[in-house]
């Protein structure tokens, strides 16, 4: 007898399904869903067939045992007009060939030197503010981020072009709701304002990537980083294959973007929960005086820094950047007695799962004394701010490092209370980013 179709889930239809509500919030959507029909749940937005998971073997079956019958989800194939054929957007052997190519980036000797450059980077930005003064931690940390990506992946100076950049982001982000739409395949030819500053953004974060890589090749310099190890590189498990200019690009573009965005906004979620835990701050500010005695902090400090890695856990436990991920089905295929269509949508959330009360007590709690045991890593699929499998965020020891080393350095200097009056509320988009940012106030220490 054929597996049942589609498990319980709210009415179909243009309007009483999921579409309209689903643009309109998806996290709250899906919060509401999981409320009302449990962790394995079917709901149309339009015409797709969307099924929402949120078991962890479930989560791991679709990410890693069986991930071959998945391609990435509907919204990064349409990014493809943007990203190229990066590593986000690109598939199969292409993918494997690619990620082989980019892996040696991330080696433990690189991130020694990325590590040095990340705390000169925020040490500058430290001496950049001034005490009692008005910030919008979010967009600090953008710009921050920013300025390390171009330094440690291009060796490029891009600290000037932040404000551009950071509203270039906006409009890529603002425009991705829409490619939920049917005939999204479409929209860039629409002449909607949304679309023309989509255009507009595009335009100008590619001529800054294409400008680093003209610099590159006019130059007598040949930096030990990422851009020149793409411009180098060799696929030594295939045939010997270089990456064309066209490649480079897509790849250069993709960690550009995605190298900075995800990483900010996680700093960005950790400094307002430290503003409203003294308590954590405070044993924060304890460890670093007790590991860096006043210094800056280095590469090898890492392992002693622990408590400063359970802040940043515990803060993408909460405010996982990637909250949610999403995997299109190649074929009709089964998952948990369930015959799902080709082309469905599977739609897991990090955000979900690291709240799920079964595995995590008192889950709304910010509480660093979660990782105690140092398990930052975990396998289980209860915890998977970048993701899984064979497409694990191939810049997750990158994120890390930036993560507590940029902690480390600011937190010695300041610290920062929530600015009165003004209201923090998520917004999940391409990342959960605030909806109106978070407005602080920079205290000297």
């Amino acid at each position: 007898m054929a597996a049942p179709l589609r498990p319980p889930g709210p009415a179909a239809g243009f309007f009483s399904g999921g579409l309209v509500r689903f643009r309109r919030d998806p996290l709250t959507y899906l919060e509401q869903v999981q409320a009302d029909y449990g962790s394995f749940a079917y709901f149309q937005a339009g015409h797709q067939h969307i099924y929402y998971v949120n078991e962890p073997e479930l989560i791991r079956e679709v990410l890693v045992t069986r991930s071959g019958l998945f391609t990435k989800s509907r919204i990064l194939q349409r990014a493809k007009s943007l990203l190229g054929e990066g590593l986000l957007t690109n598939e199969g052997t292409s993918h494997l060939r690619q990620r082989r190519m980019v892996q040696p980036a991330f080696y433990r000797d690189h991130l020694v030197t990325y590590g040095a450059q990340m705390v000169a980077l925020a040490d500058k930005a430290c001496h950049r503010w001034r005490n009692e003064a008005k910030l919008d931690i979010d967009q600090e940390m953008m710009r921050l981020t920013l300025a390390i990506v171009g330094q440690t992946l291009f060796s490029a100076d891009v600290e000037d072009e932040a404000p551009q950049v950071g509203e270039a982001m906006n409009a890529l982000i603002a425009i991705m709701p829409l490619l939920m739409l049917p005939g999204s395949q479409f929209i860039e030819y629409v002449p909607l304002p949304v679309t023309r500053r989509y255009l507009k953004a595009a335009k100008l974060v590619e001529a800054t990537i294409f400008r680093i890589m003209n610099e590159r090749r006019t130059s007598a310099a040949n930096p030990d980083d990422l851009l020149s190890m793409l411009m180098n590189a060799r696929d030594p498990e295939g045939d010997d294959h270089a990456m064309s200019d066209k490649q480079v690009r897509d790849e250069a573009l993709t960690l550009f973007l995605a190298g900075h965005e995800t990483t900010a906004t996680a700093l960005a979620w950790t400094w307002y929960l430290l503003a409203q835990h003294p308590d954590a701050e405070a044993a924060l500010h304890a460890e670093l005086a007790h590991v860096l005695d006043g210094r800056l902090p280095t590469f090898d400090d890492l392992p002693r820094l622990r408590y400063t890695q359970q802040i940043f856990a515990e803060s993408m436990r909460l405010y996982p950047p990637a909250w949610a991920i999403g995997r299109m089905a190649r074929e009709p295929l089964e998952l948990a007695g369930y015959t799902l269509p080709a082309k469905s949508i599977v739609l897991l959330s990090p955000y979900l799962m690291h709240r799920n009360p079964r595995f995590w007590p008192d889950p709304d709690r910010f509480d660093p004394a979660r990782w105690a045991d140092g398990d930052f890593y975990k396998r289980d699929f209860t915890y998977f701010p970048f993701g899984g499998g064979p497409r694990i965020c191939v810049g997750e020891r990158f994120a890390w490092m930036e993560g507590v080393l940029l902690l480390a350095v600011i937190a010695q200097r300041w610290r920062f209370r929530l600015e009165p009056g003004h209201r923090v509320e998520r917004k999940a988009l391409i990342t959960l980013r605030a909806k109106n940012g978070i407005k602080v106030i920079a205290q000297a220490r």
